[in-house]
């Protein structure tokens, strides 16, 4: 959680601090302070709770710099008994700041981002086939292979394969990355979002499943059974058909 909210120069600093054990009370207050905005990253939920309540999040965001300030006042009490120490702590001190700032600024970067996404993808669908609950988040952000690393920014559910190619445009328009789903059963862990800025196109719905046809295929002397499937559409069906 260190190196991932403040990198890893602040983690190799922690740890000196913390090998002359007089830190203690001051790293505590700091694990609270970066505890409490890792649960709050990897909890939509939560984090809808906090877009919802401005007033709630103010007084998270209040809390966690006030627990700065106080390890920067202790600090500040024994500046003159070891400078390169006081040095450090200061270092610290910035980063965690740094870093609550980047969670405060994170809201209503991602309201105003969510209300620029349903302007330009509800060109091309529903605007109820655009989700950013928490649900739909939890849901999507791994297949079977059951390895989680950025929770989608957004999911969405196409009717048509016709809404697919505009949603695509709309998302490259965005800056958002796209991951192509489908029943979510993978072991390779292809539909995992790794950016955090990314929209899962969610192609359950896509369910096109024709009969056994013969076709002429070029490079083959006889007509070729064949099934026209949409993307949606589950392996086992398919075969079932096919079998039939």
């Amino acid at each position: 959680i260190v190196i991932r909210l403040l990198g890893a120069p602040m983690w190799a600093l922690l740890e000196e601090l913390r090998g002359e054990r007089r830190t203690g009370r001051s790293a505590r207050m700091l694990f609270e302070v970066l505890g409490d905005i890792w649960v709050v990253e990897r909890n939509p939920y939560l984090q809808d709770d906090l877009l919802d309540n401005p007033k709630r999040r103010r007084l998270l965001v209040e809390a966690l710099r006030h627990r700065l300030n106080e390890i920067d006042k202790r600090r500040a009490q024994n500046a003159g008994d070891d400078a390169d120490r006081d040095a450090n702590v200061a270092k610290l001190i910035v980063a965690a700041r740094a870093a609550v700032d980047r969670f405060a600024a994170w809201f209503p970067e991602t309201a105003a981002l969510r209300k620029r996404v349903q302007r330009t993808l509800g060109r091309y669908t529903r605007r109820d086939n655009i989700t950013f609950d928490g649900l739909q988040r939890v849901s999507h952000v791994t297949d079977a292979t059951d390895w989680r690393v950025e929770y989608p920014f957004v999911v969405l559910h196409p009717d048509t394969e016709d809404e697919v190619r505009g949603l695509v445009e709309g998302c490259i328009e965005l800056g958002l990355t796209i991951i192509p789903r489908g029943g979510g059963t993978g072991y390779t862990g292809g539909a995992i979002p790794l950016d955090a800025r990314s929209a899962v196109i969610n192609t359950e719905k896509l369910e096109r499943l024709s009969d056994v046809e013969r076709i002429e295929l070029r490079g083959h002397a006889h007509l070729v059974p064949t099934l026209d499937c949409g993307a949606g559409v589950v392996t086992k069906r398919a075969m079932d058909v096919a079998e039939a």
